[in-house]
């Protein structure tokens, strides 16, 4: 089987409708995909009824984004949860409302330097969507200020940048902690993707474990081979699910569906773990 648990739809900051992210993953010849998209499950309907035509099995799934006290972004991903539990919707609604502030801020400093404007932004965002710098980014290279997501990221976009601004993320322990309490399998993201920025100290990923963590997104191309390793024995010490996954973005990033894949078994433990929702396996 042919398992990838890691997409996102143009929902939050894919370029593909949920409908034609399945299709992508059946032309990809995947048995099962998961969609994740940011802080968000509003994609789950119009996927499941693309996978049950398609014949993709889908886990419906989301990416919290988090932030430790120190400042480190950390990703995770959460299957198979209840997605109207209160205590979990009240945290990504508030994570919601920061970055719409966050990226209007942002919009505004760049307004300053650049012809950019709000407008120029809300055009590259789906109705709905949770809106990020993915967003801003693509508004940046239409304008022809940016050749591509990857530049605007790594020049204008970036965290040392004058125009970044900070929003609310929750604390990753606490992150885990609702998904459980949801019903849903907790996944750290590519936990140590180190060219993305500041990676956590292994006492955040012990303390993300003694909440109730279950996996660890292991092979993903921004986790480099030694850091793998690293993060394999660590997987086997705690008994803790490894997932492979590509990260797929459509247009949106050079991950191309089916380059990492995840084991029908580290599949079958997320299934018998996750209570929150099912999931479509044909």
């Amino acid at each position: 089987m042919r398992i990838d648990l890691h997409a996102h739809s143009n929902i939050s900051d894919g370029t593909q409708r949920p409908a034609e992210l399945v299709a992508a993953a059946a032309a990809a010849r995947l048995d099962v995909m998961a969609l994740t998209d940011h802080d968000t499950t509003d994609g789950w309907a119009e996927a499941l009824t693309a996978a049950r035509h398609h014949g993709v099995g889908l886990i419906p799934g989301m990416e919290i984004s988090c932030k430790t006290s120190q400042g480190i972004s950390v990703h995770l991903l959460c299957y198979l949860h209840d997605p109207l539990d209160a205590g979990l919707v009240e945290e990504i609604t508030k994570a919601k409302v920061a970055r719409l502030t966050r990226a209007e801020s942002m919009v505004a400093r760049l307004a300053e330097d650049y012809p950019l404007n709000w407008d120029d932004v809300s055009a590259h965002v789906a109705p709905g969507a949770t809106i990020g710098r993915p967003h801003i980014a693509d508004a940046l290279v239409a304008a022809g200020i940016a050749a591509d997501r990857n530049e605007a990221f790594a020049t204008i976009l970036t965290s040392h940048s004058r125009y970044f601004v900070s929003h609310y993320a929750p604390d990753p322990v606490l992150a885990v902690e609702l998904v459980r309490a949801a019903g849903g399998v907790p996944v750290f993201a590519h936990p140590l993707a180190s060219a993305r920025g500041r990676v956590v100290a292994p006492e955040i990923f012990h303390d993300m474990i003694d909440a109730g963590l279950l996996g660890l997104e292991v092979e993903h191309r921004d986790n480099p081979p030694e850091a793998r390793i690293w993060l394999r024995s660590l997987a086997l010490e705690k008994g803790l699910i490894v997932t492979g996954s590509s990260d797929y973005h459509g247009a949106g990033k050079p991950n191309q569906f089916g380059e990492n894949l995840t084991s029908p078994e580290a599949l079958e433990r997320i299934v018998a773990q996750g209570t929150g929702t099912a999931p479509y396996l044909p």
